[in-house]
């Protein structure tokens, strides 16, 4: 693929990409689920990916890629800055994931097709965006208990959900990404979370991604 290099390109690649998301039911029960994260410097982005082994939630994997930052970064844009190299570190499983959760957004995007989308029409495989913050919609707070969510609407449609994956603890934005809806977003969020807030994926490819970064 030719990455774009400038927010035109960028944004014809993304309207593009939009008529290609599908979201509807994954098709199986994923049995490894994959994780990806990037952290920054001024000239590389690191990447790395982590798969588990479903529904034991065990570590089978975990792998790492290194490219130059080639694009900016611009919000909504995200990921034509990672994507190159979280692609690279996926292409390094000996295993393929069923399903990869993405620390970004699916479909809860400006124009309906964050990093998780883009990964999920690259790649042909299921995604989800999992985000730590919102990027769009609105969305009442849910139950205090694990498992409880409230759907995410943007422009007078569910997007994603607000979705509580701890006790007391805040929730998280879960969207579609690709091959997959939210009822399977929030069920395999659920699944793929142990102790803490975020799933274990998305936790070990974070750990992992901030390790690569050159020390100040």
């Amino acid at each position: 693929m030719n990455w774009p290099g400038n927010i035109i390109d960028a944004r014809r690649l993304q309207e593009l990409h939009r008529t290609q998301v599908a979201v509807r039911p994954l098709k199986n029960e994923p049995r490894y689920v994959g994780g990806v994260d990037a952290a920054f410097s001024e000239e590389r982005v690191y990447a790395a990916a982590c798969l588990y082994r479903l529904p034991e939630l065990v570590l089978v994997e975990q792998v790492t890629a290194m490219t130059k930052a080639t694009f900016p970064y611009v919000p909504g844009y995200l990921f034509f800055r990672e994507g190159p190299a979280i692609i690279a570190a996926l292409r390094k499983f000996s295993t393929k994931p069923d399903v990869i959760l993405v620390d970004g957004q699916g479909i809860a995007h400006p124009r309906g097709i964050g990093s998780a989308s883009h990964l999920g029409v690259l790649l042909d495989i299921p995604t989800i965006g999992c985000a730590k913050t919102r990027l769009v919609g609105t969305s009442k707070e849910p139950g205090p208990v694990k498992g409880s969510w409230s759907p995410l609407r943007y422009e007078g449609s569910v997007v994603g959900a607000l979705l509580r994956t701890r006790d007391e603890v805040k929730p998280l934005f879960v969207s579609p990404g690709h091959k997959a809806d939210l009822d399977s977003a929030i069920r395999i969020t659920l699944a793929s979370c142990g102790k803490y807030r975020i799933p274990e994926p998305l936790r070990c490819a974070d750990m992992l991604s901030r390790k690569m970064q050159p020390r100040k």
